[in-house]
């Protein structure tokens, strides 16, 4: 059943290709090693929740959960993430708030790592997204990891790189 105006149907349907948007931005940003386009897809400070991956859930300033991720990142010779499946569940109680449930295909290549050079994680992210001035912006993301396969020797060298 449908309800609302035709302007405020229309006004949720751009909510929500602007928020699915911010989220392939938050993948592809990752890939590129775009950390000033990776940092405009989020608020400052920015709540994190990669505790199932090893880093415990926390609010971070911006710029600090930034160079965390491209020291952990950069150290890969190619990485792909992949943010299919988007659902996106708009608070009832304020139009300004919802969350962006996708699915997690992160692939990561090292090169010559002794094992293997490649690792994947597959899992889903939970992006809590919040209006601004600047448009939609991720305030809080838990990622939840459902099974890693490929060389976990990799993973330390890229992080260590």
């Amino acid at each position: 059943m449908t309800t609302g105006s035709l302007e405020a149907r229309i006004q949720r349907l751009e909510d929500r290709n602007a928020i699915i948007d911010v989220v392939i931005t938050y993948a592809m940003s990752i890939d590129k090693a775009d950390w000033v386009t990776y940092a405009s897809t989020m608020t400052d400070p920015v709540h994190v929740d990669f505790s199932e991956a090893g880093l415990p859930a926390s609010d971070f300033p911006l710029e600090q959960f930034i160079g965390f991720a491209a020291q952990a990142l950069e150290g890969w010779t190619a990485r792909q993430h992949i943010s299919p499946n988007h659902r996106v569940v708009f608070d009832d109680t304020d139009p300004d708030k919802a969350i962006c449930y996708s699915y997690m295909y992160a692939q990561h290549y090292k090169k010559d790592a002794p094992g293997g050079d490649f690792y994947l994680m597959r899992g889903s992210y939970d992006h809590h997204m919040v209006r601004t001035a600047e448009g939609w912006k991720i305030t809080k993301v838990v990622q939840h990891v459902s099974w890693l396969e490929g060389n976990a020797n990799a993973l330390e060298m890229a992080t260590q790189a």
